[in-house]
């Protein structure tokens, strides 16, 4: 028997197709009681990720298994109050992270990898190191463009990758950082681009890959546009409104596989 709660079709089909909250159905002048105790869920379970606090040392050590060298910088941002409280802050190195980066930094390099916690420090636990994983092996083929390095930050924003790419003589950026949780995905991960990159360059002059998690972008299908874009990107010099994403038309018909549970 169907649920008197629930409104009929067609608009109960699109629930089929969307994690958003639509046709919820009403319990008089309100939602039924499990829409509100599913809504009440989520929204912990997005305020717990704001908050959760960023292993950088499980990660670098996730990281080093790749055989990558891993150096850990800090923001600005004193602790997760202060981050949440003062963007501005995690825009910027704290001056000994900068000191450290400017001693370790190799010859430059046509791509920094930058990972931080973002407002998300579950997405980079969870996705990271094996967006990493399938993003290697596709940055190598062709134009082989290597990385060796990766620097873990945290209390960062995204614009911080762009100080820290500066500091590595970095061709282009690339920063993997926890996105805004939401109430359908509170893990999603998200991959910024910027060509050229130093303190001061817009959103505009980013790419971005987004949506990365379980019910999301997979690794793979992830992996090759942020590979596309990169080779893109370095090969015209640009990045942002001016590098069109149009590595659709280059995919292959099926994309790897959907992430593992």
């Amino acid at each position: 028997m169907s649920d008197p709660a629930l409104p009929r079709r067609p608009t109960l089909d699109l629930r089929a197709f969307t994690p958003a909250r639509v046709a919820l159905g009403r319990s008089g002048a309100s939602v039924p009681t499990k829409a509100l105790l599913d809504f009440t869920l989520d929204h912990a379970r997005a305020r717990d990720a704001v908050h959760a606090a960023f292993d950088a040392s499980r990660l670098a050590a996730d990281l080093g298994a790749l055989g990558l060298a891993v150096t850990g910088v800090r923001s600005q941002a004193v602790d997760r109050k202060d981050y949440l409280r003062r963007p501005d802050l995690g825009r910027r190195l704290d001056p000994s992270s900068a000191e450290i980066l400017a001693r370790v930094a190799p010859a430059p390099c046509r791509l920094a990898l930058v990972i931080g916690d973002g407002l998300s420090a579950a997405a980079v636990h969870a996705h990271a190191a094996a967006l990493v994983s399938r993003l290697l092996p596709r940055l190598a083929e062709g134009d082989d463009v290597a990385i060796d390095h990766a620097v873990v930050a945290s209390g960062a924003r995204v614009a911080l990758g762009d100080e820290i790419g500066a500091l590595l003589g970095a061709r282009m950026a690339l920063m993997l950082i926890g996105e805004r949780p939401g109430l359908s995905a509170p893990d999603s991960l998200g991959a910024y681009l910027t060509f050229a990159p130093k303190p001061g360059r817009s959103d505009a002059e980013r790419n971005c890959v987004s949506n990365i998690h379980h019910a999301g972008l997979s690794y793979d299908e992830a992996a090759f546009k942020i590979a596309w874009l990169v080779r893109e990107g370095l090969a015209r010099q640009v990045s942002g409104v001016a590098l069109k994403d149009e590595s659709a038309d280059r995919a292959p018909r099926r994309i790897g596989a959907a992430l593992p549970e």
